[in-house]
């Protein structure tokens, strides 16, 4: 055992140094290519940024509430840094209606941990639209309505809408949570034909624009391919007429941080569960005097991780290190 873990330890510290050489190159590319510290998705410019994003927003508002607001002043923009995403920006807050609205966009898997996200964002959005004073009034401070949505275009298959919840994170949940935070996430996949599509434009071409670029892929020239395309079937035509260069940065920017998700991710998994296999040996040796009883006990934590690696439940094995009594109920859930 200590063989095997030595060996993924040098694998995994070779991986770690090609990471490492690749995140530096990356850098290093964002910085010619775009001189802002924190660079946008073509979703957040498209919604937030772009000098039709005002028009863009109140159209995916109206589509979200079954509305007709037509003036763009009822919009205001707040401004949340690096906490859905670091040092990329991939999500929308505003306030509307009495509503602080936050939207943030998955290209790849979905992240069960986005309440909890959604939780710090909200608070910090909050700190930027409640006065300091007003906290400390004896007379109830009103609040705008919260509201939280992910709008999915990755490639795998995931269904038309779901919803997440903060209570799900909970190490004791109770039938009455005294706090709950819900994510709304919408599949805006073309295929998925989601109703949102039909009702807003901008964003259905929006859609059909990420549909084009994985069309191209492959090819060389993709991204300049994929533009032209989309320009010439009036797919976001005046927008990327105005900004193709830029679009071009953004999507290369896109792809080099979820390759840097991918690696980061990885990596945690693999230090993970070498912290699991280190603190189970550990743990194992000091509760059991009976060497056979230990590696009965051995044996079992390890089907039990392999069966959690199996479906994917990668933080489910970093909680059953320090949480007895879920070990012992998965125990008997998996009839091991």
């Amino acid at each position: 055992m200590k063989q095997k873990r030595a060996a993924r330890k040098r694998a995994r510290c070779t991986e770690v140094a090609a990471v490492s050489a690749k995140q530096q190159g990356t850098q290093a590319r964002m910085t010619k290519k775009e001189n802002r510290e924190h660079k946008s998705s073509v979703f957040a410019d498209l919604f937030y940024e772009d000098e039709t994003a005002e028009k863009n927003l109140l159209s995916l508002y109206n589509a979200l509430h079954s509305t007709n607001y037509r003036s763009e002043k009822k919009i205001h923009k707040i401004r949340v840094e690096n906490v859905l995403y670091k040092n990329f920006k991939n999500d929308i807050s505003f306030e509307m209606d009495h509503k602080v609205i936050v939207f943030g966009e998955h290209q790849a898997t979905i992240n069960k941990n986005m309440p909890l996200r959604f939780l710090m964002y909200v608070g910090r959005a909050y700190e930027q639209l409640i006065e300091t004073r007003a906290r400390y009034w004896r007379r109830l401070v009103k609040i705008p309505t919260p509201e939280f949505y992910t709008f999915y275009n990755g490639i795998e298959d995931f269904t038309q809408e779901e919803e997440l919840h903060l209570s799900d994170s909970f190490l004791n949940p109770t039938a009455a949570n005294p706090l709950e935070l819900t994510v709304k996430i919408i599949n805006i996949n073309s295929d998925k034909g989601h109703d949102i599509l039909k009702k807003c434009r901008v964003l259905r071409e929006y859609s059909l624009f990420v549909d084009t670029v994985r069309k191209y892929d492959k090819e060389e020239d993709s991204l300049k391919k994929a533009i032209n395309e989309c320009i010439a079937n009036g797919i976001l035509a005046d927008y990327l007429e105005r900004k193709g260069s830029e679009v071009t940065n953004m999507l290369i920017a896109e792809y080099d941080y979820e390759e840097d998700i991918r690696a980061n991710r990885e990596e945690a998994r693999e230090e993970a569960i070498e912290e699991v296999w280190d603190a189970a040996q550990k743990e194992v040796e000091a509760a059991k005097e009976d060497a056979q009883a230990a590696k009965e006990e051995i044996e079992k934590y390890s089907r039990l991780i392999l069966r959690l690696t199996g479906e994917g439940k990668n933080d489910m094995i970093i909680r059953i290190a320090e949480d007895n009594v879920l070990r012992e109920r998965l125990y008997q859930e998996y009839h091991l």
